[in-house]
């Protein structure tokens, strides 16, 4: 049976491409909104931090009428850190949508999600976005698009993918860059004609694959997939398989059955071959899993997702500060909260250490890291987290082998230089360098170990104006060891509140953390040094009272403005010793112990 009615397709890109502002467009022309419907920019990223960051984090489903058919879309991540995401629901859709920015051309993701796609076998469109930058390079992009497909190994079909030019922000699309557009009816068309409508035996027993989970506290688990043949009923009796073959769940129920429109969920009583669909009162479903009819247990194979290249340790808050901002901040609490974020995010890892208090955490990368860690905190909780370390191998020979990402950066020209000196000492390798305009795109490829610490000095040496970007490419032979960080910390004496007259006098061994009135404890890192060694300041120090003392002198000491740090700057700065506090309310950097002089000691020893 061939669903004629039915398109299902991914929108994947590098990060910053406009995926989502091309969905937005796609919906207002689909009809999903109302001619004078007030409709915020960028309605996929619904969570809080995709809004305020301006990323998308997970992959979403939304869907358009056009001409009688079904177009369902599936909005994807672009930063390499949530690629699990990717490829879990490119088992959904039978094609995608290849965006690339008309200025910057293929880029790291691009390369990853591409490959994915082209392993499954999908069709691609490919899309040139943005076409109304001032920069656009229309004449260069396809060449470097089809290059890469060559050296991604496409098969001649894929070779031969159509090629659109679009303007996502004002809703176009044209087969020529010769000519503007006026709306998206070429896209829509392209995808009708060009991607291949769903297949399935209607009438063979069920099968469906679960590629996501959501969770609802009214109904628990929901499972998301699509239906790879036969058809699913309300309250109809299935069994759940997992991929390895063995039945989790005997007879279980389906309780809901649900279908997006828009941007809307609606209930249906049955759905056939070829649908994506919302299905709960299973318990225990997970990703992976194959809903079954119950006479017919055939599971289907799932993709493997890659591994994870970074770990964290989440332990308690133990520093004397713990228990005062958050809600929650016990062992259990934590335990239960990051086993909970495993049931729906399938590039995490957990694992108890030794210690009851501590859990070791390794995920995608820095940033995969950081967004759970935001959302625990705006959740209420509590935790101390240390320093990102790689996770390494051991090949069949002994050797160590270390995670290499693949970087490229766009710099001015001015900026070459001091890129290539700190690419050296972080044993990045050239791989390519070519300039664009008056900019420069070179590629390295470094360890992954290299780039902790890297955007921020990125960005001082370039500027501001430079854009780097990044992605796993395969484990190399131990690169040797890179110097963390050349910079030490300022550390607080004791505990106590900073005030002006002391923050003053420690202002000039470095760069301040904190304002006047911060409560500090000893041992908490309260600013920056440029030298390597460890500071340690009295910022809670106030003036002796003498008989000469005029009121109002300590008001006229100028404080030099201090550098607010976002989590992501934290687990950059942060230094094998120290961890970092995280509350519902603060960050605080700290020393692993506390002591000043028990530190003193250790150092004496070591």
């Amino acid at each position: 049976m061939i669903r004629e009615d039915l398109r299902n397709i991914a929108i994947i890109a590098h990060v910053d491409h406009g995926k989502t502002t091309l969905v937005d467009e796609m919906l207002k022309q689909g009809g999903v909104f109302r001619e004078n419907q007030a409709v915020a920019e960028r309605v996929m990223d619904s969570n809080d931090i995709e809004r305020e960051r301006g990323i998308t984090i997970l992959a979403k489903n939304t869907s358009v009428m056009y001409n009688g058919t079904k177009i369902n879309i599936i909005d994807t991540p672009g930063h390499a850190d949530f690629g699990g995401e990717v490829e879990r629901v490119l088992e959904m859709v039978d094609g995608v949508l290849l965006l690339v920015d008309a200025a910057e051309g293929p880029m790291p993701q691009t390369r990853f999600v591409l490959s994915k796609a082209l392993e499954m076998g999908h069709k691609i469109i490919v899309v040139v976005n943005k076409i109304d930058r001032p920069d656009a390079r229309l004449d260069e992009i396809g060449d470097e698009v089809l290059e890469l497909l060559l050296d991604l190994d496409a098969n001649e079909e894929q070779l031969e993918s159509p090629l659109l030019f679009c303007s996502g922000r004002s809703g176009t699309a044209s087969i020529s860059q010769y000519e503007a557009g006026t709306d998206l009816k070429p896209l829509f068309d392209t995808i009708i004609n060009y991607i291949e409508p769903p297949k399935g035996e209607e009438n063979e027993p069920l099968q469906m694959l679960i590629s996501s989970i959501d969770y609802n506290e009214y109904v628990g688990r929901i499972g998301i997939g699509r239906i790879v043949r036969g058809s699913i009923k309300v309250n109809q009796q299935v069994t759940v398989c997992d991929y390895t073959g063995s039945k989790k769940n005997y007879n279980s129920k389906i309780v809901s059955l649900l279908q997006i429109q828009g941007l809307q969920r609606v209930p249906v009583d049955e759905a056939k071959a070829g649908d994506i669909v919302w299905i709960s009162g299973i318990e225990g479903i997970t990703i992976g899993d194959t809903i079954c009819a119950v006479d017919a247990p055939e599971p289907l194979p799932f993709v493997k997702i890659s591994e994870p290249t970074v770990e964290m340790t989440f332990a308690v808050n133990d520093s004397p500060f713990a228990g005062k901002e958050g809600k929650f901040v016990t062992s259990r609490q934590l335990r239960e909260r990051l086993f909970k974020e495993l049931l729906k995010d399938v590039s995490l890892r957990v694992e108890e250490t030794e210690n009851t208090d501590a859990f070791r955490v390794a995920g995608r990368g820095e940033m995969h890291l950081s967004i759970l860690i935001e959302n625990m905190r705006r959740e209420g909780y509590e935790l101390s987290v240390s320093t990102p370390r790689v996770l390494l191998k051991e090949d069949e020979d002994g050797r160590k082998l270390e995670p290499i990402e693949r970087l490229v950066v766009d710099v001015p020209e001015d900026s070459v230089g001091s890129v290539m000196e700190k690419m050296g000492s972080r044993k990045g390798e050239l791989v390519s360098m070519h300039p664009q305009g008056s900019r420069m795109r070179i590629e390295f490829l470094v360890p992954a170990r290299g780039l902790f610490g890297y955007k921020s000095e990125f960005l001082t040496d370039t500027k501001g104006e430079g854009i780097m970007s990044h992605v796993f490419e395969e484990y190399q032979p131990y690169k040797g060891d890179i110097d963390r960080r050349s910079m030490g910390s300022l550390v607080s004496f004791e505990t106590g509140e900073a005030v002006t007259y002391g923050l003053f006098n420690a202002q000039e061994r470095g760069q301040l953390f904190i304002p006047a009135g911060t409560p500090v404890y000893e041992g908490m890192v309260v600013g920056m040094s440029p030298k390597s060694d460890d500071l340690v300041v009295n910022v809670c120090k106030r003036k002796h009272l003498t008989n000469t003392r005029a009121s109002g002198s300590d008001d006229a000491l100028r404080l030099v403005p201090h550098r607010i740090l976002s989590l992501e700057d934290c687990l950059e700065f942060l230094a094998d010793d120290e961890l970092l506090e995280v509350t519902p309310e603060s960050l605080r950097i700290r020393k692993r112990i506390l002591s000043n002089s028990q530190r003193a000691k250790v150092r004496a020893k070591g």
